[in-house]
Order: C-alpha cells, then sequence, then structure tokens
C-alpha cells in the first residue's frame, strides 16, 4: 500500500485528527486534505500534526470556482486560491486540485464560462510556480457542469493546462468522472506527466437523489480499474492513489471499517496493475 492515500473525503465525518490517526492506523502513507477541516484547527496545527505523524499529502482540495464573470467575484476568487497555494506549499502537498465552478446564476454560456476558468488559471499559474505548487484541473463527468464543473472532459483539461509548464499545471484523472469519455484512453496518454493526482471510486446504479453522493466503493460499480489503472501506468504516472468517495452509506460506516475495505479492494482491483 505504498502508494495508497485516502481522501478526507471518503470518511466525511472524521475530523482532521482522527483521519490522519486513521490512516496511520491501518498503515496508509498519505492522506488528501480538504481546505475546511485544515481550517478547523489552524494551518499550523495540521501542518505539525501530518508532519509528525509521517504522513504524505497526496493533495490539498480545493482551489477553484471562479467562472464568476463580475470582476469583484473575480478578484475574490482569485485572492482565494492564492491563499489556498500557500496553504498547499505548507503543507508540502503535491498537488491542489482546482474544481473549475459551474456557471453563474442566469448565465448559460458554457464555452465563455470555461474560458473564464482558464483565464483564472492563467493568473494563477505565476504563484502556484513561486511556491513549488502543482495545479491539478479536474474536469467532472457533465452532470455537474452547470453547478460544479464546465470542464468535463479530459480533453478540455489538457486543452488548458497545455499552455503551461507542465512542472506548475497539470490535471486530475479521476476515475469517477472519466471513465464514460470516449477516447479517454488515448487522452490518458496524452497527458502524460500532466498527471498530477489519480482518484479512484466507482460508478454505481441507480443513483442516489443527490448525485453527488453517487461515488462508490471500488468493485461495487461498472468501472474496470485494472484497465484504466494500466492506462494511468503506461502513462507514466507514479504517484499516489487517492481514494474519494462520496456516499451516505459510506460516511454513515465507521471510519476504519472503511478504510479496511478501501485498502482490500485497492489491493485488489488498483495495485496490481500501477
Amino acid at each position: 500500500m505504498a502508494r495508497l492515500s485516502l481522501n478526507q473525503r471518503t470518511c466525511a465525518h472524521w475530523s482532521l485528527r482522527e483521519a490522519i490517526d486513521g490512516c496511520v492506523a491501518a498503515g496508509l502513507p498519505s492522506i488528501g486534505v480538504w481546505r475546511e477541516p485544515v481550517a478547523e484547527v489552524g494551518l499550523d496545527t495540521a501542518v505539525r500534526w501530518v508532519r509528525d505523524a509521517g504522513l504524505r499529502v497526496s493533495s490539498v482540495c480545493r482551489g477553484g470556482f471562479f467562472t464568476g464573470a463580475d470582476p469583484a467575484e473575480v478578484a475574490a476568487a482569485h485572492e482565494a486560491n492564492v491563499e489556498a497555494v500557500r496553504e498547499t506549499a505548507a503543507l508540502g502537498a503535491a498537488t491542489l486540485v482546482l474544481v473549475p465552478g459551474g456557471l453563474p446564476e442566469g448565465d448559460k454560456d458554457l464555452g465563455a464560462a470555461r474560458a473564464r476558468a482558464a483565464e483564472a488559471i492563467t493568473a494563477l499559474a505565476p504563484v502556484a510556480a513561486e511556491h513549488g505548487v502543482r495545479l491539478g484541473i479536474e474536469p467532472m463527468h457533465p452532470i455537474f457542469a452547470a453547478d460544479r464543473g464546465v470542464v468535463s472532459t479530459l480533453a478540455q483539461a489538457l486543452d488548458i493546462a497545455e499552455e503551461f509548464d507542465p512542472a506548475t499545471v497539470g490535471v486530475v484523472v479521476d476515475t469517477f468522472h472519466l471513465w464514460w469519455e470516449p477516447g479517454v484512453e488515448q487522452q490518458v496518454a496524452r497527458a502524460g506527466p500532466r498527471i498530477v493526482s489519480y482518484q479512484v471510486c466507482d460508478w454505481i446504479t441507480p443513483f442516489p437523489a443527490d448525485a453527488l453522493l453517487s461515488r462508490g466503493m471500488m468493485g461495487d460499480g461498472h468501472i474496470d480499474f485494472p484497465t484504466f489503472t494500466r492506462w494511468v501506468r503506461d502513462a507514466g504516472y507514479t504517484g499516489d492513489v487517492e481514494v474519494e468517495i462520496f456516499h451516505a452509506d459510506v460516511w454513515a460506516a465507521p471510519g476504519a471499517d472503511v478504510v479496511a475495505t478501501l485498502a482490500r479492494r485497492y489491493v485488489e482491483l488498483v495495485q496490481p496493475y500501477l
């Protein structure tokens, strides 16, 4: 399990302290943290806890949400993302995950919103480079285009990322968001060194009422993890593999049980193909 990372939202009811302790108890070497739990305890405390536990921080979630058209909103989003970059650097994380954001209220111009996201990344990239942080653009399944992610495919994310140094701007490859994409094998190969994070969870049916909570445990749904993982491996990715699950049943289960299950599924369905 040398490359296995627990994304903190998989055990959403755990505090940062509990998530760190859970990783250590299960023998996981890495954790993907969310900014809100870090803010609850304070950045300095979070940095100390992670360091003292001997964990890597595979990613910080999240920056982005910068598709607003109002100049004041654009400026505020930029400042928030600058702070996210600073936090990521302090935590020694491999990447800051960027969720581009959806359509502003009353706006139906998807192309223009996507262009504003690219402009915001252009403004943020020099800050990230200064702090030694890699920005990871996360394409999201099209069901989230309106409210969360106007970048819907890996191809679209790469069209943006390729304007920058791969040491500064890359892409997040998430099985839930990308397993459906036509030609995704070729796009993963195209991504190559721009893959800054590999996140895994399953696509399950039937969908719950809240589509956001439809990410299942690996092996419980429809995604071919061995094949997808081989593509990521062949693209040259050697970083951590984060398990990121949003599901009410998973969140309701004891955290230690969830981590034990995801570790078993990882060893069975992902690790042999890395």
